[in-house]
């Protein structure tokens, strides 16, 4: 379980988040700051797998599929962007 309303304080962007599916190994830097936040362009490189959650803002990206505490993550800059 996670906050929905997760906010990067790098790149003060909404931390989007896509259920089934994991990011392609050749995302990049890059391709985020380009292509956030639209979807159409997102698909290019979205991989789908069932349980798996793929997240991303303009300057960082996850794909998890476990049971993952993003706190420990030191590098992700997310917060609970307040409900």
């Amino acid at each position: 379980r996670t906050c929905d309303q997760l906010r990067c304080t790098a790149c003060d962007f909404r931390v989007s988040l896509f259920n089934d599916y994991i990011w392609d190994q050749s995302c990049d830097y890059l391709f985020f700051r380009n292509n956030m936040p639209e979807l159409s362009k997102l698909r290019a490189k979205m991989i789908k797998k069932k349980g798996a959650r793929a997240y991303a803002c303009q300057c960082s990206w996850r794909s998890i599929d476990e049971l993952t505490d993003l706190q420990t993550e030191q590098q992700l800059r997310w917060i609970c962007g307040k409900h």
